[in-house]
């Protein structure tokens, strides 16, 4: 049986960028110096107002598909990660299918999760390969967050910026396990900590659903938009990822030192220090690469996985660890080791 294996990783980020020294111009109040030291956030990238998930989905396959590594009729299924679709309905899953041109044999589908997506893409597309329903999968995560966000609202403008990025997953023979085991977990008591109240089905589109209004602490939003209790998410991601990087070197039989390169999900430079300290975990082998794009919810870790390879502290060989958690609260960890 063929073992499921990352065999390239591709993002695409839109052009129009949002600097600490626009920020910090538009809003001298905010003293945006201060908070992007925090957050170690340089500049965002930010979707154009007619540009949706799926734009930016497709401009990540292209670039994946200009490797030469495969093309779209090589694709046997696309899995696509959002939380910002273009539409209710249809997928954006489908419509990548089409416009990519990758066969109409090939299955396709979304699904919403946040910045635990990327390992539970992984864990989907590693079931469909290696129960041999499939040989390869486009595992695609792609988000317009900016669409979310009151321009007012510091605690979430400041963070959290556009991207997508393709994966080709595909089968191998190898000797090695190349992808898993992995460890999930869901606690949905946080759930409101982290949400868009209204706009969905529970709580409908209503004059009285725009109207925006200022908190105690300055920031301007509507219930339509983006709200998270910054507080509450640190302090959720503290108490749950060090053991989540504890049960998955239980689960792998590893130790820390057989780990080359530890991927989180890039939330904010703060927040990723003090799990580095907290778990012990030495600076060099230990990735941040958030400054040029900002915190990108389910692209964060396959970001920073391609950076790493590009930069070269990923080799052939060297095993890595994905590590997520986010919204809903979700989160997820897995092993992968780089066959490029």
């Amino acid at each position: 049986m063929k073992k499921a294996a990352i065999q390239a990783v591709e993002y695409y980020l839109p052009p129009e960028t949002l600097t600490t020294a626009t920020l910090d111009a538009m809003f001298p109040e905010w003293d945006v110096a201060r908070i992007d030291e925090r957050t170690g956030i340089c500049e965002r990238h930010i979707a154009a107002a007619e540009i949706c998930a799926s734009d930016l989905a497709v401009e990540a396959a292209k670039k994946l598909f200009a490797t030469g590594l495969c093309q779209p009729e090589s694709v046997e299924y696309i899995l696509f990660c959002t939380e910002t679709p273009d539409h209710l309905l249809p997928p954006c899953a489908c419509l990548v299918q089409d416009r990519l041109g990758i066969s109409t044999r090939a299955g396709a589908l979304d699904f919403s999760l946040g910045s635990s997506g990327y390992v539970y893409g992984l864990g989907l597309a590693q079931g469909l390969i290696e129960t041999g329903q499939v040989s390869s999968v486009l595992l695609l995560t792609a988000d317009t967050y900016s669409k979310l966000i009151h321009p007012r609202d510091r605690s979430t403008r400041t963070i959290f910026g556009d991207a997508a990025t393709a994966t080709l997953v595909v089968g191998v023979d190898c000797s090695e396990v190349c992808l898993g085991p992995y460890v999930y977990g869901t606690d949905g008591r946080g759930a409101e900590n982290l949400i868009v109240p209204a706009g969905g089905m529970r709580r409908p589109h209503s004059a009285e659903t725009t109207l925006a209004i200022e908190d105690e602490n300055g920031n301007v939003r509507s219930s339509e938009n983006l709200y998270m209790n910054g507080a509450e998410i640190f302090n959720f991601t503290l108490g749950a990822v060090p053991g989540l990087v504890k049960d998955m070197l239980d689960r792998s039989g590893r130790q820390l030192a057989d780990i080359d390169l530890f991927v989180f999900h890039q939330a904010n430079r703060q927040m990723l220090e003090h799990l580095r300290k907290r778990i012990h975990l030495p600076s060099e082998r230990f990735a941040v690469a958030l400054s040029h794009c900002g915190n990108t919810v389910s692209s964060s870790i396959p970001i920073a996985l391609r950076d790493a390879v590009a930069g070269g502290r990923v080799k052939a060989g060297d095993l890595t660890m994905l590590v997520g958690f986010g919204v809903g609260y979700s989160w997820g960890a897995t092993l992968a080791r780089w066959i490029g």
